[in-house]
């Protein structure tokens, strides 16, 4: 009997010309996809919070697939592009007297402006003027000017473009990859440094090795002591920090004094996506470096400077 109400109230709707909905999700995609200002609005609203779930939700098929697949600092850095900041603000929004809408972003430092401009559209897309500034800059006089792209995808506005570049986040996610793996590789080999200066100084400290990384952890309220030595931050000492994860073994059965001796490896979170190469630090303070797929390297990798 419901079904049968259902279909009525349905056939009703249509009769007359009526545009509300029966289902809610409906509703919520018709709404999404009738009015592109406001569209561009959330978009740059997820961008300022670092929303990237709901970010993603305004990408097209082919991009919301690449945008899943990008590590979280990617995410973040694509995001930043929208609203011209380093860090995730406060947004909020408003109409202005000629009634466009205007989205702030607002950080503990700077508040951006955005200003939506009329849309222009042509058949399945959408063009929409953008100007950027500084809250304060009441002049303009550092204003930037884009035109931001948006087509229609299953009947809802998605991002399109950013200025003239069409938004290709596969390629783009490729090439930040592999900026990313470069960094990344570059931090482990200091964060190895790190590490054994701090062994070292524990070593000097307490007259033996420490058993594992966490030792050399953060110190709690009562001060450093052998447990807790307060010699490298809390992600180093838990073995993780920028894509590679470091392990820590001592060589023999002797952890007492300067004979005691100890290796230390670096290996990719995700190899291919956080890094390529692998590292080794051998008994004798030499750091190795190889490709091994994400595998511990070993003594036979090319010595690094």
């Amino acid at each position: 009997m419901r079904k049968v109400w259902k279909l009525l109230w349905v056939v009703t709707c249509a009769l007359l010309g009526l545009s509300f909905c029966v289902a809610p999700a409906r509703c919520a995609q018709s709404n999404q996809s009738s009015d592109p200002p406001s569209v561009l609005r959330d978009i740059l609203m997820a961008s300022c919070s670092q929303d990237t779930k709901r970010f993603e939700s305004f990408l097209t098929a082919r991009n919301s697939g690449a945008f899943a697949l990008m590590t979280p600092a990617a995410q973040t850095k694509l995001l930043r592009r929208f609203v011209l900041l380093d860090q995730a603000g406060t947004p909020r929004s408003e109409t202005d007297s000629a009634g466009n809408l205007v989205v702030f972003c607002a950080t503990p430092t700077v508040t951006t402006q955005m200003q939506i401009g009329k849309p222009e559209i042509r058949d399945n897309i959408v063009y929409l003027p953008l100007l950027a500034k500084d809250a304060t800059d009441a002049a303009n006089a550092n204003a930037h000017s884009v035109v931001m792209g948006l087509v229609r995808e299953n009947n809802q506005w998605k991002l399109l473009s950013l200025g003239v570049l069409l938004l290709d986040i596969p390629t783009l996610a490729e090439e930040w990859d592999r900026e990313e793996i470069q960094t990344n590789e570059k931090s482990a080999v200091a964060s190895m440094k790190e590490l054994v200066a701090a062994i070292e100084k524990y070593r000097v400290t307490y007259t033996r090795l420490p058993q594992t990384l966490a030792e050399l952890g953060p110190a709690d309220k009562s001060g450093p002591r052998s447990e807790r030595a307060g010699l490298i931050e809390a992600d180093l000492a838990a073995g993780r920090r920028d894509g590679y994860s470091f392990r820590y073994v001592i060589v023999g059965a002797n952890d007492v004094g300067a004979p005691a001796i100890f290796q230390l490896a670096a290996i990719p979170t995700e190899y291919g996506r956080t890094g390529t190469l692998s590292f080794l630090r051998d008994g004798t303070g030499a750091l190795h470096g190889g490709d091994h797929k994400g595998a511990v390297g070993n003594l036979k990798d090319p010595k690094l400077e």
